[in-house]
């Protein structure tokens, strides 16, 4: 299947936009000129330019106006997520023919690194979403490609990843949600626990056991909301990601077509695991965003804040505490695009490159949002500060996509299988 040439790939993903408008990002990099060391443009072609400025303007005109409002009334931004996906960004590494855009891998997280500047849970939400979308198109047949991928791609329709389960976590490979194969249909009873978009989307990607014990066991199936025996939990209260509904999915006597059925019977876990490669890279590009928002809003706080009859930017230690934020952001930003390019080459290292940049990426920006919480002082622990909400947001994305826990036992393995 032929690429898109760069001209309609552009064309694609809006550019005239940033012809039409100048973001706010670049206007804040122009208006300091301190910034440049940090800025993520640096090392992209000028295509991957022109779809990251068209994603910054999309994040500070669409989303961060409305971030604070999505997570304090856990509003889920359908329509706004709609707009996103006019501009390309609901099938991103999705292939052309049925609705997607064609891009590469590096080029989806830059373009989600710039939409989480705007709001970490409405993107990482689209990030699962385009998951579970590019499962389907690389997985399924043509009938079921044609079927899903158009509606998904334009976020008309949306998705869910359902793997995890109350008793199987970080063992996803012990999950115990049964498919019974009765005539032409499976036969679903069980549950999943912690689905974003759970109740409010409108396709369920499905890892469930349709054989025996263990990895080879699992099949993936496709579940469409409506059919007769699947059923939502209660809207879970969280910490953060709030604009993304999370509940349990749960499936009694649920009949779905075999035609449902993604590849063959037993190659669920592998799908799924292909999956989450790729999910890290996504995941670890929304921490990305969070971090070089909260490294902004901390230098231009150090900058107007006194204390001691001086602005804080004065002060040596926060200084160097900002040189440390600014260091780790561009280290994390660089493992982010290599393992990105790593997966999309199909290289050797991919897995325990999408899993180092997983562990390193969500630790470090963590700490980056963390400490510059801390140079707000008690203001950074408001609710009317951004910074508080890049926070909560991004905590969980140490946990969510594999911990990062069995992040180390990933790379560790491969580390001790190869000596």
């Amino acid at each position: 299947m032929a690429a898109l040439g760069p001209l309609s790939r552009t064309a694609r993903l809006g550019c005239n936009l940033c012809r039409n408008h100048r973001l706010v990002f670049n206007r804040n990099l122009q208006r300091r000129g301190i910034a440049s060391c940090i800025d993520p443009s640096y090392g992209l072609s000028e295509e991957q330019k022109e779809f990251q400025k068209v994603a910054f303007d999309f994040a500070a005109n669409e989303m961060a106006p409305h971030m604070a409002e999505w997570d304090q009334k856990e509003i889920f931004p359908v329509e706004t997520m709609r707009k996103a996906a006019q501009l390309g960004f609901g099938g991103i590494y999705v292939q052309p023919e049925v609705g997607g855009s064609g891009l590469s891998r590096l080029d989806t997280s830059i373009i989600f690194e710039a939409l989480s500047t705007g709001c970490v849970s409405t993107t990482a939400y689209i990030s699962i979403h385009n998951m579970c979308a590019w499962m389907i198109d690389t997985f399924g047949n043509n009938e079921q490609r044609e079927r899903f991928c158009p509606d998904l791609c334009s976020m008309e329709k949306f998705a869910s990843y359902c793997l995890t389960e109350p008793g199987s976590g970080s063992d996803a490979a012990s999950l115990i949600t049964s498919a019974q194969l009765k005539g032409d249909r499976y036969i679903l009873n069980g549950s999943k626990a912690f689905i974003s978009g759970g109740g409010d989307t409108d396709v369920y990607v499905v890892m469930c056991r349709t054989g025996g014990k263990g990895p080879k066991g699992i099949s993936c199936l496709v579940v469409e909301k409506g059919t007769p025996g699947l059923s939502f939990g209660k809207k879970e209260k969280k910490v953060g990601w709030n604009s993304q509904p999370t509940r349990a999915v749960i499936f009694e006597d649920c009949a779905v077509p075999v035609t449902n059925r993604l590849g063959a019977e037993g190659q669920g876990f592998n799908i799924a695991m292909k999956g989450l490669n790729g999910g890290r890279i996504n995941i670890a590009s929304c921490s990305l965003g969070a971090a070089h928002a909260s490294v902004l809003l901390a230098r231009d706080h150090l900058l107007v804040r006194k204390q001691f009859g001086e602005t804080l930017a004065n002060n040596q230690f926060l200084q160097f505490k900002l040189a440390e934020m600014a260091t780790k952001l561009v280290a994390s930003r660089l493992l982010v695009r290599e393992a990105a390019t790593a997966l999309q080459q199909s290289r050797a290292d991919a897995v325990s490159l999408c899993s180092m940049a997983k562990l390193f990426v969500t630790d470090e920006c963590f700490n980056i949002c963390n400490q510059a919480l801390q140079m707000h002082g008690g203001y950074g622990y408001l609710k009317d500060y951004a910074v508080q909400q890049f926070v909560r947001d991004i905590r969980v994305h140490q946990i969510l996509e594999g911990t990062n826990e069995v992040m180390r036992m990933i790379i560790s393995r491969n580390l001790l299988t190869e000596s």
